[in-house]
């Protein structure tokens, strides 16, 4: 018989999953609990940590995240969310918002108690990310204001104090664009297919039809017309009557052009084959012309003009998959051997970062309050004159806390020898600090999979050579340590950088546009991007069949994408290579050995500095 356990938590968090299960109607499903951020898979969920003193607060975060996920696995498709879903980033985060909306929705129709306990999960993320404290629309995120709006009128409830304020900044703005659809919201809740071409409608109402991609709906029309067309000709009519045959296909020239799309233009009509049979081509109706496919989503959302060949042999992959254990833990090795001399300066560097984090996590206190904990150092003026009130203070929140890092390094073949090598140590040394001050740090690397354009220029050669067809190499994106994945299960991947043959070509604006991406989908209030790079885009195949600043130029428009957005703080060092031309913010050294430096101060810089300050001066600078 087990021991039981001497944790007051436990029970709860037993009864909590218990519950769980059930909402999400999944005896199965795995349910842990933990420190890191709460997520989702197929197969369970992770839910906030419950401690031992079991707080209000701990209890109602969890009830709320547990809620929240049991609710979107009853109620959401897949399966629908993929075939509705936009392809551009802006309009896929409105989209995926309100379906979270939808769900939490239905789930308070039909278990009411959910709703309280999902307003606090919302009211600690709002005060979290500081949503309160915001003052203009620009410096809120649309999407998640979409997403509390269509939850707003669904349920009809007050939003917390926070997430009230961003809806409200955006409100005005959504309702008249697009009020009208939403007046429907209510009647599209439990159809997820119909609550998602709402959706669809919305976001092109709000601007951003460009980013929905085609329309499945439509697909589907054209795929049933191209079946009836290719049924066999010579099947009798199964009515007999051919003067109605014949009227329908003099009829023809005359249907509007609704109709003819409707029946897919492209397609020739069952009427019109024997015609074709007997040698003749069939004609379209006058002043009408086939319809053209629907164009591509675009592969760049900074830039929709920059366009690639083939993307079928690019690849994101995790360092680990790239080399075997045994040959990672020799590459690390030889690694720390090469830098020995210089761990000690580098470290001293990350010691100095470390007590400058730490200094801001020292308690520091707001005083002179009504109400709080009484503050012993001011009794004295109490004692002195007693009819002086009492004075209270409360403790500030530290904002820097809620942060996640992302370090991406240059993996171009220039970088070889001692500037990888000293990246790499950098990169893993920091991480170690942040990990410490309780900061995520993730670190990645971009280079190709091969050199003069790989399989992509092969199919470019096969298929006929097509004028300016832009990038033209593979690309490799590369994972060497998650954010959510500590710094001791990473360590040995950044070795994957001194293997022989790895470094190739370097195409930046991808790679930034993809390292943006990943940041945007995490949950942290504060994201920072720092890019370490030798040099300009190059890639020789590229450049070779294109404009000689065809990659520079994307470069450029997703750096200004980055910056304008504001969504992540964006700095730069350039080794050898002026990046103050591309970044606002950037540094440029001119000996590798001052790299470690260089990023050191770079981030202590940024933490110095207060989050809401900046905001303020970069709003002046604007306006």
């Amino acid at each position: 018989m087990s021991k039981p356990s001497d944790n007051p938590a436990d029970p709860f968090k037993k009864a909590l999953a218990e519950a769980t299960k059930t909402m999400a109607n999944d005896p199965d499903m795995a349910v842990a609990y933990s420190v890191d951020p709460p997520g989702m898979t197929k197969d369970g969920m992770r839910l906030p940590q419950v401690s031992r003193r079991m707080t209000r607060d701990e209890v109602l975060l969890a009830r709320g995240t547990a809620d929240a996920f049991a609710l979107r696995r009853r109620y959401h498709d897949e399966g629908v969310a993929a075939r509705y879903a936009p392809t551009g980033q802006l309009a896929r985060e409105i989209y995926d918002a309100m379906e979270t909306a939808r769900c939490e929705a239905v789930g308070a129709r039909a278990m009411p108690g959910t709703a309280g306990n999902i307003d606090a999960k919302i009211g600690h993320e709002a005060d979290r990310k500081g949503y309160a404290q915001i003052t203009q629309a620009a410096d809120a995120p649309l999407a998640t204001a979409a997403g509390y709006l269509v939850r707003h009128l669904a349920t009809g409830r007050a939003m917390p104090k926070g997430a009230a304020n961003v809806m409200e900044l955006w409100r005005g703005f959504i309702e008249e664009q697009a009020g009208g659809s939403l007046e429907n919201v209510g009647h599209a809740l439990a159809d997820q297919a119909a609550f998602a071409r709402l959706t669809r409608k919305v976001i092109s109402d709000l601007g951003y039809g460009d980013q929905l991609g085609d329309d499945p709906d439509q697909d589907d029309q054209n795929d049933e017309a191209a079946d009836e067309a290719e049924e066999d000709p010579d099947q009798p009519d199964s009515t007999g009557d051919d003067q109605d045959d014949g009227d329908d296909a003099e009829a023809s020239p005359e249907r509007s052009q609704e109709e003819q799309q409707d029946a897919s233009q492209a397609q020739v009509s069952m009427d019109d084959q024997p015609d074709m049979e007997q040698g003749e081509e069939a004609e379209l109706p006058e002043g009408e012309a086939p319809l053209e496919p629907p164009p591509p989503a675009p592969h760049s959302d900074a830039d929709p003009n920059y366009t690639v060949f083939v993307t079928d042999f690019d690849e994101e992959i995790r360092a680990e998959d790239l080399a075997e254990p045994a040959e990672l833990e020799r590459l690390r090795a030889y690694l720390d051997q090469q830098l020995e001399p210089l761990k000690g300066a580098v470290s001293r560097l990350a010691n100095k970062l470390q007590r400058r984090l730490q200094a801001q996590q020292n308690r520091s206190w707001n005083f002179d309050l009504e109400e709080g904990m009484l503050d012993a150092g001011r009794l004295a003026r109490v004692v002195a004159n007693p009819t002086t009130p009492l004075s209270f203070k409360a403790e500030k929140d530290t904002e820097f806390r809620d942060t996640c890092v992302t370090l991406l390094l240059d993996n171009s073949g220039s970088m070889r020898g001692r500037p990888i090598s000293i990246a790499a140590i950098c990169a893993d040394v920091l991480a170690r600090t942040l990990e410490r001050c309780a900061v995520k740090v993730e670190i990645l690397g971009f280079t190709t999979r091969a050199w003069k354009g790989g399989q992509s220029r092969e199919r470019w050669l096969a298929t006929g050579r097509a004028q300016q067809p832009g990038r033209l190499n593979d690309l490799r994106h590369i994972i060497y340590k998650g954010a959510d994945s500590p710094w001791r299960r990473s360590r040995t991947n950044l070795g994957l950088m001194m293997k022989e043959g790895l470094l190739k070509e370097n195409i930046d604006g991808e790679a930034l546009e993809w390292a943006h991406r990943r940041m945007t989908m995490r949950p942290e209030a504060r994201r920072i991007l720092m890019v370490i790079s030798d040099g300009a885009p190059v890639d020789d195949s590229t450049l070779s069949v294109n404009p000689a600043n065809y990659l520079e130029k994307h470069l450029r428009d997703v750096i200004a994408m980055v910056e304008r957005r504001k969504q992540v703080e964006l700095i730069a060092i350039g080794i050898g290579h002026d990046v103050t031309r591309y970044y606002n913010r950037a540094v440029t050294i001119t000996d590798v050995e001052q790299l470690a430096g260089a990023m050191t101060e770079q981030l202590a810089g940024l933490f110095d500095a207060d989050p809401r300050k900046r905001a303020r001066a970069a709003g002046r600078r604007a306006g």
